[in-house]
């Protein structure tokens, strides 16, 4: 069995699928384990709608339509996915792993009608059979938001382990209220993010991304630990 610390270290953002289908029942299994993810309070402050088939065709038509009739559109509301004028060294990261992507496309910087051809298939989930969808309560705190994160992360684990290939995707956040709109969410409710879900194509160049992570010096201040022996 894949131990945490490896699927930890497996996991990337898979941005290319294999057309095959994902069954019900393997994604029944992850999303059962996930649901054991801590919860403060034992709260749970999530939903999911997970789609295939007809379904997933109807999304990602309804999102083509939405964002050729405005290429501009942006849902976002006051739950934008970064912060105004992001800051170092977060910005830098942001920008080494965008470019770090297009070069394992093969996509020229000056390029722009072809990478943008390329986020576009943010909404065609990367072709991957199955996507979830996370929900939320407006009304929950920055706390639940970190639950729901915990629990988002426990199914892609989760998902790992059986060999399955995930992409979180924050771009859905962009059509927030027609998602809203489509999945007749409740007047509080809201779509925080997208997870496409199939089975990775391993001959996909992008798929070689590896995204780096600060070293612990940069992130872990260790405090009172008695010295090394």
């Amino acid at each position: 069995m894949l131990s945490v610390a490896a699927a930890l270290r497996a996991r990337i953002s898979t941005r290319a699928f294999l057309p095959k289908a994902l069954s019900q029942e393997t994604l029944a299994e992850i999303l059962d384990a996930a649901r054991w993810a801590p919860s403060g309070g034992n709260i749970q402050p999530w939903r999911l709608i997970a789609v295939a088939g007809e379904a997933r065709d109807a999304v990602c038509a309804l999102a083509s339509q939405t964002l050729q009739a405005n290429p501009g559109q942006n849902e976002e509301g006051d739950r934008p996915i970064y912060p105004e004028n992001l800051w170092e060294p977060h910005r830098a990261r942001r920008y080494a792993v965008g470019e770090a992507m297009y070069e394992k496309l093969g996509i020229a910087r000056e390029d722009k009608f072809t990478r943008l051809a390329w986020l576009a298939r943010n909404y065609a989930f990367f072709g991957a059979p199955a996507a979830v969808f996370a929900i939320i309560d407006r009304r929950m705190g920055h706390g639940q938001w970190a639950h729901l994160g915990m629990f988002l992360q426990s199914i892609v684990l989760a998902a790992e382990e059986l060999s399955v290939a995930s992409c979180m995707q924050e771009s859905w956040a962009r059509l927030r209220g027609t998602l809203a709109g489509h999945f007749a969410l409740g007047e509080s409710e809201m779509i925080y993010c997208a997870i496409a879900l199939g089975y990775a194509d391993p001959s996909a160049p992008v798929n070689a991304l590896r995204s780096a992570r600060a070293s612990l010096e940069e992130i872990v201040a260790f405090r009172g630990f008695p010295s090394k022996s």
